[in-house]
């Protein structure tokens, strides 16, 4: 899948949309996609002058990214009427700094799926090496439906 792709299934855009290209689907088992970081990414200006170093919370999003764009693909859902929502985040763990002219592998592999609800692993390489991973449990809503006040964000 190319960024148009993407763009079609995900609502995020600059400077928050953080899969640039799509290699592997295996729909409902894994995706294979990438996030090239690049000196021009808006959090370097302050994360951290002379020393730029991407933040792991993004890193995390990258993947939760992925894994929404493996929730739409298996179910071949609308995106003009479905949004997936970050519920949690399990297991974080940062292992190498990941730093411009990085390629960031993003590997999401599902754990379970039953309804709407997802759980996926979500593990980050540089060059083969791991530098992020942690687990995510996420549903697919309905736009039109209230949120009942969840406090879930969009992934």
């Amino acid at each position: 899948m190319d960024i148009q792709e993407i763009q079609a299934l995900l609502p995020h855009r600059y400077p928050f949309l953080l899969v640039d290209r799509v290699v592997e689907i295996v729909p409902g088992q894994k995706i294979v996609a990438f996030k090239n970081v690049t000196m021009n990414e808006p959090f370097f200006n302050g994360h951290f002058p002379g020393h730029p170093v991407m933040p792991g919370v993004l890193i995390l999003e990258a993947l939760a990214q992925a894994s929404a764009i493996l929730a739409y693909k298996t179910e071949n859902m609308d995106p003009s009427r479905s949004v997936s929502y970050l519920m949690s985040v399990d297991g974080a763990r940062f292992r190498k700094p990941v730093v411009p002219g990085d390629r960031l592998q993003l590997n999401v592999e599902v754990l379970r799926h039953k309804g709407a609800v997802w759980k996926t692993k979500g593990t980050a390489t540089v060059d083969g090496a791991k530098v992020a991973e942690g687990e995510f449990l996420a549903t697919v809503v309905d736009k039109d439906k209230k949120s009942g006040g969840s406090t879930a964000e969009a992934s």
